[in-house]
C-alpha cells in the first residue's frame, strides 16, 4: 500500500469512501421516505401542467453539505494542495529540469552540423506542421522562417507589424503596427542598420551607405529609438530588444509564451519541456534555412 503514501492518492481514497457512503445513505434515506411520506404540506400557487409544488424549507442535508465543502475548499485553498503539500506535477516540472541539465551535459560539445541535424528532428516532429518541411510557412498559413534572423525578417516586419511578444512573467506588451515605413528605401536602410549595428550579424555584407542612413532613421523622430531603446536594448513594458533578433534568447521566450501575430497564433511549447541545448539546436537549424528556388 506505498502508494497511500502520496497526498493526492490519500486524499482522492478518502474522498471517494465518503461519496460512496453517502450515495448509499441518502439513496437508503429517500427509498425508505418514499415507502412512508404522505402528501401533507403546504402547496404552492405554482403549477406546471397541473403539478404543483410543496413549499419545504431547504433540506439541513443541503445545508451541512453546503457548509462542509465551505469550510473543506478553504482548507484547499489555504492549507492543503496545491500551496502547502506534495505536487505531482511539481515533481515532474522538478524532474523534466534535471533530466533537461543531464542532456544538455550530455550534448554540450555538439559541433556545428550534429547541433543542426538535432534542430532538424526537433523541427520536423514540433514545428513543420505549421511552418512546412521547408520551413517557409505552407503558403501564408504560418510565419515564414526562412527570414527568421535574416535582413528579409526585419523587412517583413516593417512592412507588416509585429505582435503578441511577451515579457519573462508571460504578460504581453508592445505591438509593433504595420505601414511606420512606405518607401522600399526607408524599409531596406533600416533593416541594414539593424541587422549590422544592432543585431550584430557577421555572416552577410551589409551595405554602408543604407547602414548609415538606417542609422538616422532609427533615431529620427519617433521612428524606432522611442520603442526599442537607443541602441536596440528594448524598453521594458514597451518595446522588445532588437538585439536578441534571431538568436536563442528570442526563440526561447516564443517557444515559451507562444506568439500572436497576423497571420494565427502560436500556442506556447513550454509543456514540452525543451532544454537550453534543444532551443539552441532548433535556433541553429531555424538559422540555416534559406528559401528553396
Amino acid at each position: 500500500m506505498s502508494w497511500l503514501s502520496d497526498h493526492i492518492n490519500l486524499i482522492g481514497l478518502i474522498g471517494a469512501a465518503i461519496i460512496l457512503f453517502l450515495t448509499i445513505a441518502v439513496g437508503w434515506f429517500y427509498i425508505n421516505k418514499m415507502r412512508t411520506e404522505t402528501n401533507t404540506g403546504e402547496l404552492t400557487s405554482h403549477s406546471w401542467d397541473g403539478i404543483r409544488e410543496f413549499s419545504n424549507d431547504v433540506p439541513i442535508g443541503y445545508l451541512l453539505a453546503l457548509f462542509g465543502v465551505t469550510l473543506w475548499s478553504i482548507w484547499y485553498i489555504l492549507l492543503g494542495y496545491p500551496l502547502n503539500s506534495y505536487s505531482q506535477i511539481g515533481e515532474y516540472n522538478e524532474e523534466s529540469q534535471e533530466y533537461s541539465r543531464k542532456f544538455d551535459s550530455i550534448y554540450a560539445n555538439l559541433d556545428s552540423e550534429k547541433l543542426k541535424l538535432m534542430g532538424e528532428q526537433i523541427f520536423l516532429v514540433q514545428c513543420a506542421q505549421c511552418h512546412g518541411i521547408t520551413a517557409e510557412g505552407i503558403d501564408g498559413k504560418a510565419q515564414n522562417l526562412t527570414h527568421w534572423g535574416k535582413l528579409d525578417g526585419i523587412m517583413d516586419t516593417i512592412r507588416y507589424g509585429s505582435s503578441g511578444l511577451k515579457n519573462n512573467e508571460g504578460e504581453e506588451y508592445g505591438g509593433m503596427p504595420e505601414g511606420l515605413l512606405s518607401e522600399e528605401k526607408d524599409i531596406q536602410a533600416l533593416a541594414h542598420y539593424v541587422m549590422k549595428e544592432i543585431v550584430g550579424d557577421t555572416k552577410v555584407s551589409y551595405d554602408d551607405e543604407l547602414v548609415k542612413y538606417g542609422n538616422e532613421l532609427y533615431h529620427g523622430d519617433g521612428t524606432c529609438f522611442s520603442c526599442h531603446g537607443d541602441n536596440g536594448e528594448g524598453i521594458e513594458g514597451v518595446g522588445p530588444s532588437l538585439q536578441d533578433y534571431g538568436k536563442t534568447d528570442f526563440l526561447a521566450n516564443v517557444l515559451k509564451y507562444g506568439k500572436k501575430g497576423s497571420i494565427g497564433f502560436m500556442p506556447s511549447f513550454e509543456y514540452l519541456g525543451f532544454s537550453n541545448k534543444e532551443i539552441e539546436a532548433l535556433q541553429s537549424f531555424i538559422a540555416s534555412r534559406h528559401k528553396i528556388q
